[in-house]
């Protein structure tokens, strides 16, 4: 029986929300996992952390296994979330809480580098840029369903009764990955990738890798600045500086993350449609000068200049896939492979770096270290202007 075209792509689209719902529940209940748990800022770090840790450590098996294995990737993915979830709730000791984390942290990379190779290997319906557009747009979407669940909820439930009830979609995601191990079956042998989204401008060529041209490296560092800031503000400024300083409750701080993620959801596909029609570099040069300044808002702000860097820092993260964009506008077809995949492994090392720093250095010093990660997105900014 022939397969309708979208029937993958939508119900990748659709795990891809499932499974992150409880991601977006996760930031706004740290300060009650720290006062419930009895964690001092590092352990809460560390714990913040683990997240980023598996995410990074699975991006290359997990990229190994798919290229064999997808069907058996994707179905792994909400079993592994669904453990992880578990041990979290179960409001064990902080090992308990840490396996949980490294848990759901491998389930989204199952999730992430599963949906992007069935995406890339299906060359059905539309371009692969825009059914990549939508995957990503669901899972933002999900963030938000797991940030306005913490919001709704009654704040008399405790933080785990809260993170069970925002997991509840990893049935639907069960659901969606037993058709999805059916579409996407596995093979004894790897299947060729699809190729990049768009043409390399230099064509293809044999030997060995080239050196990397500056504005990759540029990408490379952008990539990582992201991924620093988005970990280090969503699981640890925001809730902390929110609840400590500006005395908001579990509500207040699942405002102030959902505005970021409404900000990034309303501008994610516009900055893809501009990107195909005026290039990607003046927008990357804006986003890394929005990301700046959100850092610094977020960082010295009072309540008001706050709230304002966190729509200004959601409008920063909808340029995520710029970086990767460049790299592969500037990448000969086959280093490209292993570019991204370098660059993903910089993300997610980037990921799990951010609340880790935070955690050690204290709520009193994070400040200085969020301005000095803005400081550098500035910098990009203006080496990219001038490459």
């Amino acid at each position: 029986m022939k397969v309708p075209a979208l029937s993958g792509t939508g119900l990748l689209c659709l795990m891809s929300f499932a499974t992150t719902v409880c991601v977006g529940a996760f930031g706004p209940l740290l300060p009650e996992i720290a006062r419930a748990q009895g964690l001092p800022d590092w352990q809460l770090g560390v714990l913040a952390a683990a997240f980023g840790l598996a995410r990074m450590a699975a991006d290359l098996p997990a990229g190994m296994l798919a290229t064999r294995r997808l069907g058996s990737t994707l179905a792994a993915a909400p079993v592994a979330l669904l453990a992880g979830t578990l041990l979290l709730v179960s409001a064990g000791p902080l090992p308990v809480l840490i396996l949980g984390r490294l848990l759901t942290g491998v389930a989204q990379t199952l999730v992430m580098v599963g949906s992007l190779t069935a995406v890339l290997q299906d060359h059905r319906g539309p371009s692969p840029a825009m059914r990549l557009n939508t995957l990503e747009f669901s899972g933002m979407l999900g963030v938000l369903g797991g940030l306005s669940v913490v919001a709704l909820l009654p704040e008399g439930w405790r933080w785990n009764t809260i993170l069970l009830a925002a997991s509840a979609p990893v049935v639907i995601a069960m659901l969606a990955a037993l058709r999805l191990r059916r579409l996407f079956p596995d093979h004894d042998e790897p299947r060729l990738p699809a190729g990049p989204l768009e043409p390399s401008p230099r064509g293809g060529g044999g030997g060995r890798a080239p050196a990397l041209p500056p504005l990759v490296k540029l990408m490379f560092a952008q990539g990582a600045i992201m991924a620093l800031a988005w970990s280090a503000v969503s699981q640890f400024v925001v809730p902390l500086r929110g609840t400590r300083e500006f005395g908001l409750d579990r509500g207040g701080i699942s405002g102030l993350l959902s505005l970021s993620q409404l900000m990034d959801l309303l501008v994610l596909l516009p900055v893809g449609w501009l990107a195909d029609r005026i290039g990607r570099r003046p927008l990357l040069i804006g986003e890394a000068l929005v990301l700046g300044l959100a850092l610094g808002a977020l960082a010295l702000g009072s309540l008001p200049v706050f709230t304002v860097g966190c729509a200004l820092f959601g409008l920063a993260m909808a340029g995520w896939m710029l970086p990767l964009g460049m790299i592969r506008e500037h990448t000969e077809a086959p280093q490209l492979a292993w570019r991204a995949g370098a660059y993903r492994m910089g993300v997610d090392g980037a990921m799990f770096l951010g609340p880790l720093v935070c955690g050690i250095i204290g709520e009193a010093r994070t400040s200085i270290f969020v301005v000095l990660v803005g400081a550098a997105s500035l910098g990009i900014a203006a080496r990219v202007a001038r490459a």
